[in-house]
């Protein structure tokens, strides 16, 4: 029972919700309450959470030495020795011959991709995790696949903006990681070496970095909710409101909501300094996961009741 327990944390189950970005297409496409659809995309989840998952159990057990010296990844069960290395490689190669069929039988073009993002987390780990900057693009690069893989999966359309503000969002958090690392590790006075790019990481250059791509971010989605095309309001037949608004862009009634969500994350990462787990912020920070939740409900009311649309996959 301890070993399944060690290996269900291992798979670190609170970091599948960076997959859910899978679902982006579908839901800006139209097609999120069409069962059909959203079963393929689920299956889509499901491979990329397996391929997170074997990531995870490789990354631990290279990483089993220096995770000893760090006050909280120590408590991983490959770093305190609850988990043999050798077991967990074999979980890890498992999961991906378990992985595969699946991914195949959503579409060819899926299991290359998946097979990308496994190359990508492979190099990921050999090379590009001791490189500074290109460590936090190719964090980014792993929600670009996801969400092209969500797409690809039911052949829908992808704004070219909201891919920009998937950057810009990844960038934010990989960044913020980084930067709550180095303000964690300061406090404990620990001068082991536990992610090699953190001592070339000055703390201005991140805090210039997650600045940085917080402004795209913002300035990306921004545009994505301007160049939505205006469809024409639910409300026009019921004479509620007047022609002006008849066809509006209701999607910008949500930027003010996306520069509360990047504000508090900034808020968590510089006051608070918990940005290290951005899944577990998400998760614990009841004004942040509010707005979340507001901006989520917010979507699906603008784009399948206010003003709803058909899904047609291209």
């Amino acid at each position: 029972m301890n070993l399944v327990l060690s290996l269900y944390k291992s798979v670190r189950p609170l970091q599948w919700l960076k997959n859910l970005s899978v679902f982006a297409a579908l839901i800006f496409a139209g097609g999120l309450f069409d069962m059909q659809y959203f079963a393929v995309v689920f299956k889509v989840f499901v491979v990329f959470c397996g391929l997170s998952s074997a990531t995870y159990l490789m990354n631990d057990v290279a990483d089993r030495k220096k995770d000893q010296a760090h006050p909280l990844k120590k408590n991983r069960p490959i770093a305190k020795g609850e988990l043999h290395p050798s077991l967990a490689l074999s979980a890890a190669f498992g999961i991906v011959v378990l992985i595969m069929p699946i991914a195949y039988g959503v579409d060819k073009f899926l299991l290359i991709l998946s097979l990308g993002y496994i190359l990508l987390q492979v190099f990921y780990s050999m090379v590009l995790r001791n490189v500074i900057i290109l460590d936090a693009m190719a964090v980014a690069m792993g929600f670009i696949f996801r969400v092209y893989a969500g797409a690809l999966a039911i052949d829908a359309p992808i704004s070219s903006w909201l891919i920009v503000t998937t950057i810009g969002l990844s960038l934010v958090l990989a960044f913020g990681k980084r930067r709550s690392e180095v303000t964690l590790l300061a406090s404990h006075k620990i001068s082991v070496e536990t992610r090699k790019t953190l001592k070339h990481y000055p703390v201005g250059l991140l805090d210039a970095m997650i600045s940085i791509n917080a402004s795209i971010a913002l300035l990306s989605y921004m545009i994505f909710t301007f160049q939505i095309s205006p469809i024409r309001s639910a409300l026009s037949s019921t004479g509620l409101l007047p022609t002006t608004l008849l066809t509006p862009k209701w999607m910008m009634l949500t930027i003010p909501i996306v520069i509360y969500i990047i504000a508090r994350y900034l808020y968590v990462v510089y006051e608070k300094k918990e940005g290290e787990s951005p899944a577990q912020v998400m998760l614990t920070d009841m004004p942040l996961l509010g707005g979340i939740c507001l901006w989520v409900i917010s979507v699906i009311a603008i784009l399948y009741y206010l003003s709803p649309i058909t899904f047609i996959p291209q």
